[in-house]
């Protein structure tokens, strides 16, 4: 059976980190460089014109920065996965990627190898948090535990639902996988992320990153 292929975007405002980039990416049959974008602007319309698979997004970059790209994405791509791949090692810009949509947060001080597989696990509807970042996104998922696992007080089915929501399926897509209505979906998560005590998506990931949820 043949392996699909991944579509990615590059945009990077460095021409040197991108062609380097890009010479790595095409060592991998299943990845394809499809295009490149130096700016915010002309990654959106790179979007636009060639729909990626995976965008690979730089924070910092003139005429729209990562952040602002990302949230303008919601507008008219819901099929292309972003994954930041930044120099920054910030909490906050990390938060607020996930809290944007975003699928992905790798350092650029990433070997090859966790890129690659950042770019194949986002592809697949799954979130990735780079694993230096990983500690101090879990410093207050729950904050005052009382030391027993509250994963255990869910329900097999709340527990698949809050695992499908954490790696990015929507609630009409879990729908589709578990045979629910997308409001019943909504009902479990609901319910899971009040036993868990977590109120946004963010603590959602951050929580999944913990229990290992998210791993391959």
């Amino acid at each position: 059976m043949e392996r699909e292929t991944i579509r990615v975007l590059i945009a990077d405002d460095h021409a040197v980190f991108r062609a380097g980039l890009r010479l790595l990416l095409e060592r991998y049959s299943d990845i394809t460089v499809i295009g490149e974008a130096s700016d915010g602007r002309e990654a959106l319309q790179k979007v636009r014109e060639l729909r990626p698979d995976v965008l690979l997004l730089d924070i910092s970059m003139p005429n729209l920065g990562g952040l602002a790209v990302l949230a303008r994405m919601r507008e008219f791509s819901d099929k292309t996965r972003v994954l930041v791949l930044t120099m920054h090692c910030d909490e906050e810009y990390a938060k607020q990627v996930l809290a944007g949509g975003g699928a992905g947060y790798v350092l650029k001080q990433a070997d090859g190898e966790e890129v690659v597989a950042a770019i194949r696990q986002v592809y697949r509807g799954q979130i990735y948090v780079d694993r230096e970042m990983v500690p101090s996104l879990l410093g207050d998922i729950i904050p005052h535990s009382t030391g027993a696992d509250p994963w255990e007080r869910l329900s097999e089915r709340e527990q698949e639902v809050i695992t499908l929501v954490a790696w990015g399926y929507t609630s009409q897509e879990i729908a589709e996988k578990l045979h629910l209505s997308a409001n019943t979906v909504d009902t479990y998560r609901s319910r899971a992320m009040h036993k868990l005590g977590l109120t946004s998506r963010v603590q959602l990931v951050r929580y999944a990153v913990a229990r290992g949820l998210l791993s391959e």
